[in-house]
C-alpha cells in the first residue's frame, strides 16, 4: 500500500526534477523501508511506462487491477511486450514485499543491498530510536535516471527520533519534522500532504492545484488547496457511510464560498510559507520557484552529508523553546490538528480553496468494520469539541479575522459531540414514557402535529435529495441515516465524555489510529453489506441496549393501540409508537446480528446479555 502511494505521486505529470517525495514512517519499521527501496527501483520502469501509455491511475496496483488485460489501443508488438513486462515486474516486486512482510524480518541478503538497513542495529523499539533518514533517490545526482535517461524525483525515507521521555505529538509532530527536513533537502515552495493509504488517482492534480497558487489576481492569497477525500473500497450502498458524500460534495463547497474550506489532513497542497507561521501580510506575494536558501547549500554537499546534517531537524529536542507546534507548522494539543491548523492559517489572513475535479484526485481505503468507523468518528468529534472549548474557538479567535459566515460554518462540525444529547433524549425518553403511559407529543388529529411532521419530513426529504443529486442511492441514504444515529449515540457520546474527563484531569489526550487491514472473512461480509459487530465493545453495548429499549417501547405502544378504543388519530401515544417503530426499523441490523446471524460478525453473546440486563433495569425503573 505504501509503495503504491509513493509510486503514484512520483509519477505525476510534472517535471520529475521538481518533485521530491518524503515518506514519514512513524512506526520506524525496516519492512516499510524495504518496501520503499523496492519502489525506488521499480520507479525506473514505472515512470516512463506511465508517460508513454498515459496511465491513469498511476498506482500500479490500482492500474493493473482495473486494466487486468492489455489495452486494445497498443499499436505495436513492442508495446504489448513492454506492458506485459512492466506488469510482471510489479507482480514480482509485490511478491517480494509480501513474502518479506509475512516473515516479519529482513533477511541478511536484503540487508546487504542498502546501507540504510544498518540503522536498525541501533533501534531499541518503535518508540525508542534515533532519527533514521535515508535519501533513496538523490534528484541532484545525474545518475538518478530512469531506463530512458530521464531524471527521477528525489525520494527520502524519514523515521523521526522517538524517546519515551518526550511527547511526539502524533501526526502533527511527524508532519512538522517532514516540513523541516524537506526545507533542508529540497525546500520546494508547495507541499502536498497525503496519507499513506490514499494514492494519487489523477496525474494532473499538481497542475490543478498550481492554477490556484499562480492565479494573477488572487493566487497570492491562497495558503492551501484542499481536494476531497474519496475511497475506492466503498460498497455499492456505502454500508458505513464512509464516503461522507454530503460533507465532501455539499458542505465543503459551502465553506469554500464562505471564505475557504477547512484543512482535512490529506489531499492538500500547502504554500510552505503559510505553514511556517507567516501572516499573509508578511509573506512574499509570489512563489519562490528557485527555492534558494537551504536548497542552494544542499546542492553543494553529498547525499550522505546531507542526511547527517538534516537528522537533527527531526530530533526530539529540536522543538524545545521554539514556536513549532504553537505558531509554526501544525498546531499541537488537538486530536484534529488538521482542522485546527487550517483555522489558524485562515485567521492569519490567508484563504483556502476547495478543488473538486470530476476525476477524483486521490483515492483511499475506508474503514471496513462498524467499530473502526465509530472509533474514527469519536476521535474526530473529540478533537472538534477540543477546538470549541479552547482559545481557538472560531467565534473568539476568529473574531474580525475571518468572515462571520466561515466562523459559523465551523460550528457545523464543532458541535458534533453535543448532538448526542438531543439524540439520546429522543431515543430513550419517548420509549420509557410509552412504558409509563406518559404522552409527549400532540394527538395526530391536533393542529400542533403539523410542525412535528413538517420538520421531520422536510429534513428527511432534503437530505435524501442532496444525496441522490450527488450520485447516491436510496439504500445508501438509509445507511447514512442509520450511521448518523449510531455515531450520535456512541462516537459523539464518548467524545463528549472523554472531553469532560480530560478537563477534570482524569484522562490525557490519546490519538487512536484507524486500522485499515482486516481479515478475509471480514472483507467478505463487508462486500455483502453485512454490518460487522464481532467484538466486545462498550459502543456495541450502548447500541444493543438502545435497540432493545426501542423494541420494548414499540411492542408496548402496539399493545396500547390494540387495546385502546381510540382511533390512531385520537390516540395520544400514536406519535411515540411511530417514533419507536422508526427506530426499530433503523436498528434492524442489530436485531439480525443478535438473534439471527451465526457468522463471526454477529453480536457477541456478552454484549447481548449486558444489553438485555440494562434494558430490564431501565424498563423496571420506568414502570416502578
Amino acid at each position: 500500500m505504501v509503495a503504491n502511494t509513493v509510486l503514484s505521486v512520483m509519477a505525476y505529470n510534472y517535471p520529475a526534477e521538481k518533485i521530491s517525495v518524503y515518506l514519514s514512517d512513524d512506526g520506524g519499521s525496516d519492512l516499510t523501508f524495504y518496501a520503499l527501496l523496492e519502489a525506488s527501483r521499480f520507479s525506473k520502469q514505472w515512470l516512463p511506462f506511465c508517460n508513454k501509455f498515459r496511465v491513469e491511475p498511476r498506482s500500479p496496483e490500482a492500474y493493473f487491477r482495473t486494466a487486468s488485460s492489455q489495452p486494445l489501443d497498443l499499436s505495436h508488438d513492442h508495446d504489448h511486450d513492454q506492458w506485459t513486462f512492466t506488469k510482471k515486474l510489479y507482480e514480482d516486486m509485490k511478491r517480494r514485499i509480501e513474502k518479506t512482510t509475512k516473515v516479519g524480518q529482513i533477511s541478511e541478503a536484503i540487508r546487504k543491498e542498502h546501507k540504510g538497513f544498518h540503522e536498525w542495529d541501533f533501534v531499541s523499539s518503535r518508540r525508542d530510536h534515533q532519527t533514521i533518514l535515508q535519501i533513496l533517490i538523490d534528484g541532484r545526482d545525474p545518475k538518478a535516471v530512469d531506463i530512458e535517461g530521464q531524471p527521477l524525483p528525489t525520494l527520502v525515507y524519514l523515521a523521526r527520533e522517538k524517546r519515551p521521555q518526550y511527547n511526539h505529538n502524533f501526526k502533527a509532530g511527524a508532519l512538522n519534522s517532514l516540513i523541516r527536513v524537506s526545507s533542508r533537502i529540497s525546500n520546494a515552495p508547495v507541499i502536498l500532504n497525503v496519507d499513506c493509504d490514499m494514492y494519487s488517482n489523477n496525474s494532473e492534480s499538481v497542475r490543478d492545484a498550481l492554477c490556484f497558487f499562480l492565479d494573477e489576481e488572487r493566487g497570492h492569497e491562497v495558503a492551501f488547496v484542499q481536494f476531497p477525500q474519496a475511497f475506492e473500497n466503498l460498497t455499492k450502498n456505502d454500508i458505513y457511510s464512509n464516503s461522507l458524500r454530503c460533507i465532501m460534495e455539499v458542505e465543503l463547497r459551502g465553506l469554500d464560498a464562505h471564505g475557504g474550506p477547512c484543512y482535512i489532513g490529506t489531499g492538500c497542497f500547502h504554500r510552505r510559507e503559510s505553514l511556517s507561521g507567516k501572516k499573509y501580510k508578511d509573506a512574499n506575494k509570489a512563489l519562490d520557484w528557485k527555492g534558494k536558501n537551504d536548497k542552494g547549500k544542499a546542492e553543494e554537499i553529498s547525499a550522505e552529508a546531507l542526511e547527517e546534517t538534516s537528522k537533527f531537524l527531526a530530533s526530539c529536542t529540536y522543538e524545545e523553546n521554539t514556536e513549532w507546534g504553537k505558531e509554526m507548522g501544525l498546531i499541537y494539543g488537538c486530536l484534529v490538528e488538521d482542522v485546527l491548523t487550517g483555522l489558524v492559517i485562515q485567521c492569519r489572513g490567508w484563504r483556502s480553496v476547495y478543488c473538486c475535479p470530476e476525476r477524483k484526485a486521490f483515492l483511499g481505503a475506508a474503514p471496513t468494520t462498524l467499530l473502526q468507523t465509530l472509533v474514527q468518528h469519536k476521535r474526530w468529534a473529540e478533537g472538534d469539541l477540543q477546538i470549541l472549548l479552547s482559545r481557538y474557538c472560531p467565534l473568539t479567535y476568529g473574531y474580525q479575522k475571518i468572515p462571520i459566515r466561515l466562523q459559523l460554518s465551523y460550528f457545523l462540525y464543532l458541535l458534533w459531540p453535543l448532538n448526542c444529547l438531543p439524540s439520546l433524549y429522543y431515543i430513550i425518553v419517548p420509549s420509557l414514557c410509552l412504558l409509563k403511559g406518559i404522552s409527549l407529543f400532540p394527538q395526530m388529529s391536533d393542529i400542533w402535529v403539523v410542525p412535528f411532521f413538517s420538520v421531520f419530513f422536510g429534513n428527511r426529504a432534503f437530505s435524501l435529495g442532496e444525496l441522490l443529486i450527488y450520485g447516491g442511492t436510496c439504500q445508501e441514504w438509509l445507511n447514512d441515516q442509520r450511521m448518523w444515529l449510531f455515531k450520535r449515540t456512541t462516537s459523539f457520546f464518548f467524545s463528549l465524555l472523554d472531553n469532560i474527563l480530560r478537563l477534570l484531569g482524569f484522562t490525557k489526550l490519546a490519538f487512536t489510529i484507524t486500522a485499515k487491514v482486516v481479515d478475509d472473512d471480514v472483507s467478505e461480509r463487508y462486500e455483502q453489506e453485512l454490518t460487522e459487530f464481532g467484538t466486545d465493545s462498550p459502543m456495541f453495548t450502548i447500541l444493543s441496549t438502545l435497540a432493545m429499549l426501542n423494541a420494548m417501547g414499540f411492542i408496548w405502544g402496539l399493545k396500547r393501540s390494540v387495546l385502546s378504543e381510540q382511533s390512531l388519530f385520537l390516540n395520544p401515544f400514536s406519535l411515540q409508537a411511530i417514533l419507536c417503530g422508526l427506530l426499530v426499523f433503523i436498528n434492524l441490523p442489530i436485531y439480525q446480528a443478535t438473534f439471527l446471524r451465526k457468522d463471526k460478525g454477529r453480536m457477541p453473546t456478552s454484549v447481548t446479555y449486558r444489553s438485555i440486563m440494562f434494558t430490564i433495569v431501565a424498563c423496571s425503573i420506568a414502570l416502578y
